[in-house]
């Protein structure tokens, strides 16, 4: 139904939401340190999990998704997509209001975000490629994955370390702006999904019944799997809340770079993708309120 929709969206607003996910990344970045890397040599557990539900569980899952529902061929792909995409900075802010370990976010989303340079177009192609529907698709649209590489360089890898260098260089103010600027992000991200949805609000409407239900499940299901694996390993309340989050907040914002720039003809794509980008931030919110009402014990916060 939906493989054969087509999205009206103006050429000219590529270079725009390149720089909006551009300018994102920087300043999330901004209060990313280097010893929050080195986080994870002290303390593995929690980024470890978190990355591999991120890069290996959610792929997997979402590919089964869609081969046990039957999931239409585009439609598929935009899952494949999105649960290929690294963490998304709003998970940082998501788990500060949970009250949720901080590091264990920051550490997650830095390194996940230097991952998917080669993750992201690796996941999107070896899932794609596995279903002879989604394949077909993607033998008519020739796309490097060396080009995905390129185009994630430039919008996430280059602009997370510059955001680090500059949070090194000025400490006091990168302090200062860090938290004005992650809300201004989340403003930048939805002005971002609007252009996505500003030319085709009927088609959204009109085609809602195929992709808002699968979107909610998909985002439960990677909700779920990042807390389940966290409790598996038994992590402790606040890094489990920082594990959820992480995995359930998908880089969205890079999902959609991706199809504008080379899959603008995949109307399912683009839906699912921008679905997704609104409705992690609602059940993200969500989530985070809830926990927030349930404050940590001295015994269920890490230092």
């Amino acid at each position: 139904m939906l493989d054969s929709l087509t999205i009206s969206f103006d050429p000219d607003s590529f270079l725009l939401l390149n720089l909006l996910l551009a300018l994102m990344m920087f300043g999330a970045s901004l209060s990313v340190k280097w010893s929050d890397f080195k986080f994870l040599l002290g303390s593995p557990k929690a980024p470890a999990i978190g990355l591999l539900c991120q890069f290996l569980l959610l792929p997997f899952v979402t590919f089964l998704i869609t081969r046990v529902l039957q999931v239409d061929p585009s439609i598929a792909l935009g899952m494949i997509l999105v649960a290929s995409c690294p963490g998304g900075s709003f998970s940082n802010i998501m788990t500060w209001l949970a009250g949720g370990h901080l590091a264990t976010s920051v550490s997650m989303t830095g390194i996940s975000t230097l991952a998917a340079l080669l993750m992201t177009p690796l996941n999107f192609a070896f899932y794609a490629n596995l279903n002879a529907q989604t394949s077909a698709i993607l033998a008519d649209i020739a796309v490097a994955p060396a080009e995905v590489m390129e185009l994630i360089l430039l919008v996430l890898v280059l602009p997370l370390l510059g955001g680090m260098l500059v949070g090194r260089k000025f400490p006091a103010a990168a302090s200062k702006l860090d938290r004005p600027f992650r809300w201004l992000s989340m403003l930048l991200f939805l002005i971002f999904v609007a252009i996505a949805f500003s030319a085709n609000g009927n088609l959204f409407l009109q085609y809602a019944q195929y992709f808002v239900g699968l979107v909610i499940l998909h985002n439960a299901i990677a909700l779920l799997l990042g807390y389940t694996s966290s409790r598996a390993i038994g992590l402790d309340n606040a890094q489990t809340r920082a594990v959820t989050l992480e995995v359930g907040i998908q880089n969205s914002g890079l999902g959609l770079i991706i199809v504008f720039n080379f899959y603008p003809e995949l109307g399912g794509m683009m839906i699912i993708t921008a679905f997704w980008g609104v409705w992690h931030l609602v059940s993200g919110l969500a989530l985070a309120l809830l926990w927030s009402r349930r404050p940590l014990t001295a015994v269920d916060a890490v230092s």
